[in-house]
């Protein structure tokens, strides 16, 4: 897995982990050093003259000219500080470095995400649960820069540190070394072989579980409306606590088992100095040999078992959110789209026709045809109204038209040019969108009528524009801030009328080739929508108008009128044929 997550990467991150890999292996040099020159020091301490003879202090003595054994002290002293804080201020480079690189690589993999789920297919989006999506892109994802990526940087720098600090200590004593080692390692390895299943256990509980939260919050704030009136806040707070509740219980679970070893390990490290000094004090020379040797030893040891407990603590740590890792690599494989490689797409040519040729279409090959054989063509410059009974295919058929569905056979053309996957962005440049329910960021009106347009691009007379032909002027113009007022989450502050023209305003802002309104009158008044009709009415020939009406005399404008059927039959009718006046 972490191979594929490393495909992920960009070069810059992967140049980043490299250079950090060669930080670990030189920490892992100082804190050989810093152990190394633990024995001089001490002997310097207890048995100079020893030191003093020996062949690798010469350097250091014809360097400095010391003439007495003596003298060594005062600067194997300062070699020994230098060598202990060099040591620190790497490992604290490295902690730095790692944990940065860590976050960074996390915000990288977030956006990433954002950016493959946005350009999904919309078939895709209506498939999905968006608390999983969600869940994905923030909580998954924090889960693999803290569970995932840090513990792995903290795993592999351990391991070297590990090595090195190993490697210092076979040196001084081999046997001492091979001894402890051993233990810790078998120790280490039961701990694992015990704790492996709980750990796979409470991953996918913790991946559940987090995705349950954010469906509970979301269906309890999303529709709290609904919730007020039914009085089921209680509800929806039992939901929430039971996934909380097992979330964090599995989370407490992981890190009990990541840090309780240390605590068995502190002790065992403590007896086996004890016997080593015991024993040491033994031999020829006692305490006086034993002091440097039993020094260096201690050193080591208070070095190795922290450094032992994060290579264990890493691991269970990456066990525990193996379930969240596979689902965050499950996202990050989804294939970009066509639209999402283009740097700068340009709208194909619709100066003649759009036509419908032998389509047909059905979610799956298991559903229902919605739509079958349909052959309709419309002039550049018509206005369309569409009629049919709840089910009848009027809304795919749009959808097909925006280039939101692909057909399943037959074709949608553009000046007889086949509309496909890779050029359907090309397509929907000239189309605006005005569906029934509105969707309203928690921003001002202005920035929600010139939608997914940088605040600092938007062109305010096409604001004042759009709003005087929506018919929401006067509504903006008795708000205290005027265009500036923000209002709310989802526009709950607005009335479903207020919502409706909002949106209409944002399709004329637009200023497209092609409107579609699906609905997009249904909230609005008789007298409101007559007059928004009328201003649409007069984009007659300039602009591509296709209807789904809630109220028939909306229709009244239409060039043409379509009836379609639930038989997939298709006709063309007038308004009077629909018994309207």
């Amino acid at each position: 897995m972490i191979k594929k997550l490393w495909q992920h990467l960009t070069k810059r991150r992967r140049k980043q982990f490299w250079l950090l890999l060669i930080l670990m292996i030189v920490s892992s040099i100082m804190e050989i050093i810093s152990i190394g020159a633990v024995v001089p020091f001490l002997g310097a301490l207890t048995s100079p003259e020893e030191i003093y003879q020996h062949h690798l202090t010469q350097p250091l003595i014809q360097v400095l000219e010391i003439t007495a054994p003596d003298q060594l002290l005062l600067p194997l002293t300062i070699i020994f500080i230098m060598a202990t804080l060099i040591a620190a201020t790497i490992r604290l480079l490295l902690l730095y470095a790692s944990t940065r690189l860590s976050y960074a690589t996390g915000a990288d993999l977030s956006i990433d995400i954002y950016r493959r789920t946005l350009y999904q297919d919309y078939s895709i989006h209506t498939s999905r649960n968006s608390s999983e999506i969600i869940n994905s892109i923030i909580t998954k994802t924090n889960t693999v820069i803290g569970h995932i990526l840090v513990p792995l940087l903290t795993f592999i720098s351990s391991v070297v540190i590990m090595l090195g600090i190993i490697s210092i200590v076979f040196t001084i004593n081999a046997q001492v070394a091979l001894i402890t080692f051993s233990i810790f390692a078998f120790l280490y390895w039961i701990i694992t072989f015990l704790t492996k299943k709980a750990l796979q256990k409470n991953s996918q509980l913790i991946a559940d579980q987090s995705t349950q939260m954010v469906k509970s919050l979301q269906e309890g704030l999303g529709g709290i409306r609904d919730v007020l009136i039914d009085g089921t806040q209680e509800f929806y707070c039992k939901l929430y606590q039971s996934s909380d509740l097992s979330l964090r219980r599995a989370s407490g679970d992981n890190l009990f088992i990541g840090s309780s070893p240390r605590h068995l390990m502190e002790a065992i490290g403590m007896i086996l100095i004890a016997i080593l000094a015991y024993t040491l004090t033994l031999q020829e020379g006692g305490v006086l040999v034993a002091i440097p040797i039993l020094g260096a030893l201690a050193i080591g040891a208070q070095k190795l078992l922290p450094v032992l407990q994060q290579v264990y603590s890493s691991y269970s740590t990456i066990k525990g959110a193996n379930s969240s890792f596979i689902d965050v690599l499950n996202v990050l494989n989804q294939p970009l789209s066509h639209g999402a490689s283009q740097d700068l797409i340009k709208p194909i040519s619709f100066k003649q026709e759009i036509v419908f040729k032998d389509l047909s279409f059905r979610y799956t090959k298991d559903t229902p045809w919605i739509l079958k054989n349909v052959n309709l063509s419309f002039k550049k410059g018509e206005t369309i109204g569409f009629i049919g009974v709840t089910g009848s295919g009027k809304s795919t058929l749009l959808d097909i038209l925006m280039g939101l569905l692909p057909p399943t056979s037959g074709e949608l053309l553009i000046d007889g040019v086949a509309i496909t996957q890779e050029n359907r962005r090309s397509w929907q440049m000239h189309i605006s969108h005005v569906p029934q329910n509105i969707y309203l960021a928690d921003s001002t009106i202005r920035e929600n009528i010139a939608f997914g347009v940088r605040p600092d691009k938007i062109k305010d007379h096409k604001v004042s524009q759009a709003a005087q032909q929506a018919q929401i002027v006067e509504m903006i113009n008795n708000l205290k801030n005027k265009y500036k007022d923000f209002i709310g989450e989802r526009g709950v502050q607005l009335s479903g009328g207020q919502r409706q023209r909002i949106g209409i305003a944002r399709a004329l802002y637009k200023d497209s080739d092609v409107l579609i309104f699906d609905e997009a009158t249904s909230a609005l008044d008789n007298e409101t929508e007559q007059k928004i009709m009328q201003q649409i009415a007069q984009l007659k020939g300039n602009q591509t108008i296709f209807i789904i009406a809630h109220r028939l005399t909306t229709l009244k404008q239409c060039d043409r009128i379509i009836r379609i059927n639930t038989d997939y039959t298709i006709e063309q009718v007038n308004y009077n044929q629909i018994g309207l006046k």
